[in-house]
């Protein structure tokens, strides 16, 4: 009887903690989450999205529909995160984080900035008025197929990118722009009137955006004169002589760095200074 009692016991234990195994259970997600943090401008962009694959559908006009609001990847809305005030396709974006929706056609794309994050992907309350910015983008065909949905942030500059979505053979691009030259001219200013002035990053910004080169050039041989074994800085020096067409210039500068370099052992700067004293000997 004590035998019989105590196998109930054990028996009603294991079914308590049966739901508890099973719980544990882990299995590969069919739309796996991704996010991707990219430095952008002054800050970065985020992006949070579920990726699902086409696993044999036909994607865009079948699993999904044209014309209808799509929460552009799976699960959740996908959100995306932006440090600093953009310009989308010419549009203004503040800063903030936002649910991404979208409405995919044929031959264009509406993208939809939502302020409300808490919706996910129950698009059917949808609201027009949580809508912060609409921008149509055209739809391009893709000559690679891709079986997973993918978005990404590509031809990135000092201040442009393109937000892209790619799946199956279609691909959107959106183009994004941050305003950061009165910021950085801001900081400029007043970074070189403190000690430890920043003149190599100043003079490397005037000559990227085509500013005053001779202010560059200016800039570039204060930073040598504070780091004289800093061949990428004679580098620099060398390229802002180039563009003002001071090639014999540039070539005593490129030496220069190059002998430099090759103290440092840095096979690129060697690499990048004969390129340039090559270009410079055409325009003599």
């Amino acid at each position: 009887m004590k035998s019989i009692h105590s196998f109930l016991i054990l028996a009603f234990v294991a079914l308590l903690s049966a739901p508890m195994h099973a719980q544990q259970l882990k299995v590969p997600a069919l739309s796996p989450l991704q996010t991707l943090e990219q430095s952008f401008a002054l800050s970065s962009i985020k992006l949070e999205y579920s990726r699902p694959s086409a696993r044999g559908r036909v994607v865009f006009g079948d699993v999904v529909p044209f014309g209808k609001i799509w929460r552009t990847g799976a699960n959740a809305s996908t959100k995306i995160s932006f440090g600093e005030d953009v310009k989308i396709d010419g549009k203004s974006l503040p800063t903030g984080t936002y649910a991404l929706y979208t409405i995919p056609n044929k031959d264009s794309w509406d993208i939809l900035f939502y302020s409300d994050l808490k919706l996910g992907g129950n698009v059917a309350d949808y609201k027009k008025e949580n809508e912060v910015l609409r921008i149509r983008a055209k739809a391009n065909a893709y000559g690679v197929k891709t079986e997973t949905f993918t978005m990404n942030i590509a031809e990135i500059t000092p201040s442009a990118c393109n937000l892209e979505f790619i799946w199956e053979n279609t691909r959107v691009s959106l183009p994004i722009v941050a305003e950061i030259d009165s910021k950085i001219m801001k900081n400029i200013e007043t970074s070189l009137a403190v000690d430890g002035r920043p003149y190599f990053q100043a003079a490397g910004y005037y000559y990227e955006n085509n500013k005053d080169l001779n202010k560059a050039l200016d800039w570039a041989n204060k930073a040598i004169e504070q780091n004289p074994k800093a061949f990428y800085m004679v580098h620099l020096k060398a390229k802002i002589q180039m563009k003002l067409k001071d090639f014999k210039g540039a070539i005593a500068s490129a030496e220069q760095s190059m002998i430099l370099a090759k103290e440092a052992k840095s096979d690129d700067y060697i690499n990048m200074n004969q390129k340039l004293i090559a270009e410079a000997q055409k325009g003599k």
